[in-house]
């Protein structure tokens, strides 16, 4: 398997400001190419379930186990598991989905520091720009279930929670693993963001919190039987588009 492409400075040069129309122009054009290369990588693979945690956590770890056992419970339901590709927690998600039989894909962002692709993936997809990546672990997902994590873990943690919120996606379970970790998390949006009205009590509901995978997989069987309708309606594989 081949590595993936090493970071070019694109997102400096996007986030820096204005520059000509016509470097803007190609940049839109860039990032709508990337979209499409997302779609047709991915239009086949879900229905997936998304794994997030930290790369940092090494084979021996608590939580790369609980990661593998995650991973082969996703599996064993039917669907795809989807991580950011790499070591830790995402290895250990493909490798518990390898292990029982099931279909393992990796979405990679490309970043100054490269990670290589874990020995667990039936496919990765590596992309430029965070917001694109964003898109597709939510388009070809069902459900998010994220264990201990850094930054990455957290934005996509509340990503997810803003979008349900908000009504922007429906029947979108965000299942957190790894209670001892993130009690002090659960307890400033329970105590602090509740407790002032900064959401509201019912949000709460938006997140299962537990370390059962059996739980766990309740949870993911629900949010699966309620998007089978999408996934039903797909076309059929083009061999003119040769997918």
């Amino acid at each position: 398997m081949a590595d993936w492409p090493r970071h070019n400075g694109e997102h400096e040069q996007f986030l820096a400001g204005p520059l000509s129309r016509l470097a803007e122009l190609k940049r839109v054009a860039r990032i709508g190419a990337e979209f499409v290369r997302g779609f047709r990588a991915l239009h086949f693979v879900g229905p997936c379930v998304t794994v997030f945690g930290s790369a940092r956590f090494a084979e021996d770890h608590a939580y790369y186990a609980l990661g593998r056992e995650v991973g082969g419970e996703i599996a064993r339901l039917g669907l795809t598991t989807m991580t950011g590709g790499g070591p830790g927690i995402m290895e250990a998600a493909n490798r518990g989905a390898k292990e029982a039989g099931g279909p393992s894909i990796g979405c990679n962002i490309e970043l100054p520091h490269e990670q290589h692709p874990n020995p667990y993936l039936d496919r990765f997809v590596s992309f430029r720009y965070f917001f694109v990546r964003k898109v597709m672990l939510v388009k070809y997902s069902c459900a998010f279930v994220v264990l201990p994590g850094g930054f990455g873990t957290l934005d996509e943690l509340f990503e997810a929670l803003t979008l349900v919120q908000t009504g922007k996606i429906k029947s979108f379970p965000v299942v957190l693993m790894g209670t001892e970790y993130w009690a002090p998390l659960i307890d400033f949006i329970r105590g602090t963001l509740a407790g002032r009205g900064t959401i509201n009590r019912g949000d709460l509901d938006l997140l299962t919190f537990t370390d059962s995978v059996s739980t766990a997989g309740e949870v993911l069987s629900r949010a699966a039987d309620a998007h089978a309708p999408t996934w039903v309606r797909r076309p059929r594989r083009s061999r003119v588009l040769r997918e």
